[in-house]
């Protein structure tokens, strides 16, 4: 295969700069832009295509992404969790889709925008690395990458800063240059979540009980889907205290509320583990981790139970964990793996 990559462009500031760059870098470029819930993105990413002389194309997943990203997403709210379809999407759409259609078109390498750094360590393993902008840094989303994959994905933003990305895009007038950068799930704009999964689905989520730890009943919730652990603001009751939610019991359909302290826990487990460096069973070991993209690296040990699951044990207790959202590994700048919260 000849030096070819294919660059996936969303039509964002972000994708056009790493296209440039690989462009710069002597690779033969391809844009390639998904069609997964709606057409946004692609008149920008073929205009930028236009301007960097490189041919695109637009590829329809838009029933793949339905089924592997937005029913996960439906079905993980229906068991009470807080799932992260941008963990999902990497996982089972843009990576994987993307690297088969770089055979087909006889591309060697794929690429994106995210903020990340892939480096090969003397033993010839593949390391998934923090970006140089830790603000920006991504990849807390890639943890689920194998090693097969990272040794044909490229990550040019991983050494820049987005203030450096956006300066180059101006510089080039890409018409994105000042595109405002995404802030919510794709295809729940407003992020109303549960609205969304009504309208598609058809569904009614009735009202129910918030009762507090021991069960006792202090008033009415407006379905349990609506609410997140953690929250305090827009609950609609009054208890003369600050409440927050400590839990959903979907099949019940209560709300459980409690104190701020009460949504503290220093160990948690975890399933569909995926490692990007190998990690003994039952042999703990000194990690940071990471509960949500937003939350800063905390020091942990972590025990590998089976082939799918492990327990995190953290030096402090860590506020609001919440079923269904991703725990990540960290060594240092270097991303070990990580699973779903149980």
């Amino acid at each position: 295969m000849s030096e070819r990559v294919l660059v996936g462009m969303s039509g964002g500031v972000d994708s056009a700069a790493a296209a440039l760059l690989l462009k710069r870098a002597g690779y033969e470029v391809i844009g390639v832009t998904f069609r997964l819930f709606d057409g946004e993105g692609i008149r920008d990413a073929a205009s930028i295509c236009e301007r960097l002389g490189i041919p695109h194309t637009v590829c329809d997943l838009e029933t793949c992404f339905h089924r592997e990203v937005i029913g996960r997403f439906i079905d993980a709210y229906e068991r009470g969790e807080t799932p992260n379809p941008c963990v999902t999407c990497n996982r089972y759409i843009k990576f994987s889709k993307m690297l088969e259609l770089a055979d087909s078109l006889g591309a060697k390498y794929v690429a994106t925008g995210h903020y990340a750094r892939v480096e090969r360590a003397e033993n010839g393993e593949y390391c998934l690395r923090k970006a140089v902008d830790e603000g920006k840094d991504q990849s807390y989303f890639l943890y689920t990458l194998s090693q097969a994959q990272l040794s044909r994905i490229l990550f040019p933003l991983g050494d820049y800063t987005k203030a450096e990305v956006r300066e180059m895009a101006e510089q080039n007038g890409f018409v994105n240059a000042r595109k405002r950068d995404s802030q919510d799930i794709c295809f729940v704009r407003d992020g109303d979540y549960a609205s969304f999964i009504e309208a598609y689905t058809g569904k009614v989520f009735p009202e129910g009980e918030y009762i507090d730890p021991e069960g006792r009943v202090l008033g009415k919730h407006k379905g349990a889907i609506r609410y997140t652990v953690g929250q305090r603001k827009g609950l609609g009751i009054a208890l003369g205290r600050h409440a927050f939610v400590l839990e959903k019991n979907m099949q019940e359909n209560t709300v459980t509320l409690g104190s701020n302290e009460d949504l503290f826990c220093s160990t948690l487990t975890a399933w569909d583990a995926c490692f990007l460096s190998e990690i003994t069973e039952h042999q703990p070991r000194r990690v940071c981790a990471k509960v949500r993209n937003t939350q800063k690296q905390t020091p942990a040990t972590v025990t590998r139970l089976d082939g799918t699951r492990f327990r995190v044990d953290f030096e402090e207790p860590q506020r609001a964990v919440s079923r269904g959202q991703s725990v990540v590994l960290y060594e240092g700048d270097r991303v070990l793996g990580g699973g779903i919260i149980e």
